[in-house]
Formats: C-alpha cells, structure tokens, sequence
C-alpha cells in the first residue's frame, strides 16, 4: 500500500503521528491535497482542519491554528502553536473565545490591540468551522 507519513505536532505535544494515504489542509494560498510522493515544499498554513486518511482507511481531524508544512515525498510535518484533535474541539468554549475576540476588536485602542484581536476572530472562526466540517464527517 502506497503511504505517506504524516506527523502533526504542537508547541505541547505530537497529536498525529502514522502512515495515512492522503492529507488535505488550508494552504497559505488555498487547499493542498498531499499524496505520497508529492513535490517537496515547505509553505505557511492557515488556521483550519487538517484531514488525514489513514492508511486503514479511516480519518482522523485535527485543527491548526495556523503553522508551517513541511512536505517530502514520504513524509508530512505540520507544526503550529495550537492543534487540537476534532474529537476534542468544544463548539461552547470556541464561541465562548469567539465573543470575546469580537469584544476585544469593539475595545482595541492601537493598531497592536486590533491585529491581535482580528486574528483571534479569524482562529476562533476556523475552528468552529473546522469543529462542523468533523461532525458532517462522523
């Protein structure tokens, strides 16, 4: 069976490791589709879900908050701040940060406060989006 193996890490821990058939995840400039063999390339990634198709079959979801790629022809490596497994978003919690992102981009008083509070926004967004794409998937 032709895999590629793929590891997802975070600044606290490794949340995927294994051979998987195909990885899709929101590339700088769109969707990338990953297959074993694929062009080596290293790129910047946006905040959203990472969909891996393991090798048995299966799938496994994982959101980024955004974080480099690294590709190889036998080995993908995602690495950002914050990756939680799709099993693990909470849909309360994330709208919880979501509004007060929101209230914090009302209050921002620099330029410093307001970039930091849209891209807050922009996370939180992605992942409550990344959280409804895994439970259409289930």
């Amino acid at each position: 069976m032709n895999t590629i193996r793929v590891d997802v890490v975070s600044a606290e821990e490794s949340i995927f490791s294994g051979p998987a058939k195909f990885v899709a995840l929101p590339g700088e400039a769109g969707e990338l589709g990953i297959l074993p063999g694929h062009t080596p390339l290293i790129t910047r990634i946006r905040p959203g879900a990472v969909r891996i198709e393991k090798a048995d079959g299966t799938e496994e979801f994982v959101f980024v908050a955004g974080g480099i790629l690294e590709v190889q022809p036998r080995h993908v490596v995602v690495l950002s701040d914050t990756a939680i497994r799709g099993k693990d978003l909470d849909e309360a919690k994330a709208g919880d940060a979501r509004k007060q992102a929101e209230e914090a981009l009302k209050n921002a008083k620099s330029d410093i406060d307001l970039a930091k509070a849209t891209s807050e926004l922009a996370i939180m967004a992605a992942q409550i989006a990344a959280l409804r794409k895994y439970r259409q998937k289930k």
